[in-house]
This record gives C-alpha cells, structure tokens and sequence, in this order.
C-alpha cells in the first residue's frame, strides 16, 4: 500500500503498475499484500490500472483450477515480511520458576547491612 487508495500491483504479465482503488470498494474492500484482484488497464497509461474487484481466496483458487491464473500463481503466500530462510530459527527453552531452585548460591540481603 502506498497511500491515498493506491498500491503497488504485480501483473501476471511481469509489469508492476500502480493501482488506484476504485471509489466504491474505498473502505468497505481492504486489500492487502499477496491479494489476488482484478484489475482494469488504462488505455492512456500502461503503468497505471484501476482495481474493479478484489478476488477472496475460495475464487481464485476456482479460477487457478479453471486455468484463467497461470499456474505459478501464489494464493494466500504473503511475501511482506520476507524470506522464508528465518523459519525455524527461533528456539524456546524451559523457563525456571522462581523458588524451584533451592541450590542456589544467592544469600539474603539484609537492609541494615547495606
């Protein structure tokens, strides 16, 4: 999303444009990033289009299997957040309740020593 109704579109014809969101799906439509939509080119400007109807995912999987998607089509893959290669790189350990550790070394502090 750019702002103002407009956002960033990768056609399937490997042209980026940008999309202008058509008044009557301003917030009552929210697209986001991975969405498949519609878009209708501009006679006047080929790296501008206008976005008639954004596609739910129950559509476009229809449409990918009656063939009007191409087949590397992605459906429901975000690819706003990045690379794929930091899946799995976070590992969580056992955390040690407080009073579970009986054997530890930590002696109590007296006020009046301080």
């Amino acid at each position: 999303m750019l702002g103002n109704g407009r956002l960033e579109a990768s056609c399937f014809d490997g042209v980026k444009r940008l999309g202008h969101i058509r008044g009557k799906m301003r917030k009552k439509v929210w697209v986001g990033a991975g969405d498949i939509v519609l878009l209708s080119l501009r006679e006047f400007e080929d790296e501008k289009a206008d976005i008639i109807h954004k596609y739910s995912p129950d559509e476009a999987r229809a449409l990918k299997q009656y063939g009007e998607l191409p087949s590397e089509a992605r459906i429901n893959e975000n690819e706003a957040f990045g690379d794929d290669d930091l899946e799995g790189e976070i590992e969580f350990g056992e955390q040690e309740e407080e009073g579970e550790d009986d054997d530890s070394e930590e002696s109590d502090v007296d006020i009046n020593d301080l």
